[in-house]
């Protein structure tokens, strides 16, 4: 399952995004329940407003007969009322509407979301309306109505909205792209901390972290570089013990070889006269004993060449004085000459002549197992070995060798390559040159071993001497 990865400032601005839009919705209700309880406060005092002129209207006419004139109180209040969608009456003791006067609603209701009509009659219901009694010389004479129409209200409420959310969209933009720009400086040396990250897994373990003014990246970066000595000195000491120990390996391939050459190589020899001489003697005194002669010197030559190959798979031909090219050419023409339906090549590219002794023959190992395992597992019909060396481009760069044995086998990574001896001793010779060994399928069918190895200094010290 793929998870999605979030830039970490993107999060972290969506984050305060998300809370200042809160804080905004919050202030947005607030802004709403403030302008709803004014509404209420201005329809209670027109009420009261009402209710005094009528009973003053009352007061200056009580010698007319009748009821109080309540169009003559409404129409002079109505003179200084002029709030879009507001109703004032006068409610008789009987509850009988006698007087009411509206003013139509306002043009800016005009337009307002069903969403927001129905949220706003969610949270404060359907109108204001206020009522005030009127007396006068201590007699209730009714009551003095204002009320406020519900869509003059949602449109009053939501123009003010509008224009508060209009401000509040363009802080809130300025205010992500501000806490991104700030959180893209301040995460800045975390593209410094990934790169080392990336270069230290790739193999480098040389790259350092600088020091960071945040002391949580600090932290990070120190522990980074102690790690990296860490693994450095680790590497090193690794490198240093598999040198020791393939010298230790080499030294014991040439006594074994030259004990077998010495010893089990004379008594073959001397088995193989023994047998001729044995066979001269039989063909004029035993001649049944002529074909047993001629078996043992058959099989003391095959014996022969079996220690000459393990000779030579023991301790190869003086790479130093044959050259590598020579030495692989000679491995190669060994193999083909050997029979068999796979058939070996070889390309080699660059200048061999300034690699170190040690270093040609550490190479020579290499190919010579690679070679080997691919003669033995692959069940290849074409084996081709590809030796580059690249010269340095610059003063402070160093040279290349590119090492390369590609098969048409039916290995697989995985399937019929295993961590066996060869493929373990090639890893280690690599590694202990600095170097870095691979295998990859190769199309349609096979395998490729490449090993990347440095030059080391001695070549360029050789270079510049020439």
């Amino acid at each position: 399952m793929r998870v999605s990865r979030i830039d970490l400032k993107f999060r972290l601005a969506l984050s305060v995004a998300a809370l200042a839009a809160l804080c905004f919705a919050v202030a947005v209700v607030s802004a709403l329940l403030a302008s709803n309880r004014s509404a209420r406060m201005r329809a209670d005092g027109i009420a009261q407003v009402v209710a005094n002129a009528i009973a003053l209207q009352e007061e200056q006419a009580h010698w007319i007969k009748g009821a109080p004139d309540a169009s003559s109180g409404l129409q002079a209040v109505a003179v200084a009322v002029t709030d879009p969608g507001l109703c004032i009456s006068y409610r008789a003791p009987d509850g009988n509407t006698l007087q009411q006067l509206c003013r139509g609603p306002a043009s800016d209701q005009i337009g307002v979301p069903r969403v927001f009509s129905a949220l706003y009659g969610m949270l404060f219901g359907s109108g204001i309306q206020a009522a005030y009694p009127i007396v006068s010389h201590g007699t209730r004479l009714g009551e003095a109505v204002a009320s406020i129409n519900p869509q003059s209200l949602i449109g009053q409420s939501w123009h003010e909205t509008r224009r508060l959310a209009a401000v509040m969209a363009a802080v809130l933009f300025g205010l992500c792209v501000l806490v991104y720009g700030v959180l893209a400086v301040t995460l800045w040396p975390t593209r410094a901390i990934r790169s080392g990250l990336e270069r230290l897994s790739a193999g480098d373990l040389s790259v350092r972290l600088p020091r960071f003014d945040l002391a949580e990246l600090s932290s990070i970066g120190d522990v980074f570089n102690q790690l990296a000595n860490n693994l450095e000195m680790a590497l090193a000491e690794r490198s240093a013990l598999t040198r020791q120990l393939i010298a230790v390996q080499d030294e014991e391939r040439r006594n074994l070889a030259r004990e077998l050459h010495d010893e089990f190589g004379q008594c073959l020899a001397a088995i193989s006269a023994v047998a001729a001489s044995i066979g001269q003697v039989a063909e004029q005194e035993c001649p049944s004993l002529v074909c047993e002669c001629t078996q043992i010197s058959r099989t003391t030559a095959r014996m022969m060449e079996a220690l000459r190959g393990t000779l030579l798979r023991l301790r190869p031909p003086d790479v130093e004085e044959l050259g590598l090219p020579a030495s692989l050419e000679g491995l190669i023409a060994g193999w083909n000459s050997a029979g068999g339906d796979t058939r070996f090549s070889i390309e080699l590219l660059g200048d061999f002549d300034g690699l170190s002794r040690k270093f040609t023959a550490s190479l020579y190992r290499v190919a010579q197992e690679a070679i080997t395992n691919a003669a033995k597992h692959a069940q290849a019909s074409r084996v081709n070995l590809c030796l580059r060396v690249q010269e340095p481009i610059g003063v402070n760069q160093c040279g290349r060798v590119e090492l390369v044995v590609a098969d048409d086998g039916k290995a697989r990574p995985g399937l019929a390559v295993k961590p066996g001896m060869g493929l373990l001793g090639m890893r280690e010779r690599v590694a202990a040159l600095g170097g870095r060994l691979s295998l990859a399928a190769s199309s349609p069918s096979g395998l490729v071993l490449r090993a990347e190895i440095p030059v080391p200094s001695p070549w360029h010290e050789t270079r510049d001497a020439a």
